[in-house]
């Protein structure tokens, strides 16, 4: 369940405590840690509250994308579009080995999260 540490790490990410965060949105703080630590399912009506707080998409807050203001309109950072121009100066078989590299980091660090381990 992604979302659940994406609320986290969006609430982090504002310097907010769950305290802080409860008291703006004016709700009770064991509903929301109950959210955030994936033991209930935030309601849609709630993910929208939150979306807007955030000023990010639905997709994103539920972990369809990884860009906070949807597929449709992505923004990327200064480091992403870096990386962007390095990749479209590679031959097709190098962006194949990357490709197939990014693929291989990702389930390592998919296996590592299921497993607890820090993955930074």
């Amino acid at each position: 369940m992604q979302h659940y540490q994406r609320i986290r790490d969006l609430r982090e990410d504002a310097d907010l405590t769950q305290e802080a965060l409860c008291r703006r949105l004016n709700m009770h703080k064991t509903t929301y840690t109950n959210y955030e630590q994936g033991k209930h399912t935030v309601p849609l009506d709630f993910a929208v509250v939150l979306a807007d707080f955030y000023q990010v998409s639905l997709d994103y807050l539920t972990g369809r994308t990884s860009f906070p203001h949807g597929r449709a309109n992505p923004v990327f950072s200064e480091e992403q579009l870096h990386v962007a121009e390095q990749y479209a100066q590679l031959s097709e078989k190098n962006k194949g080995r990357l490709e197939y590299y990014l693929e291989e980091l990702l389930k390592k660090q998919a296996t590592e999260s299921a497993c607890g381990k820090d993955t930074e």
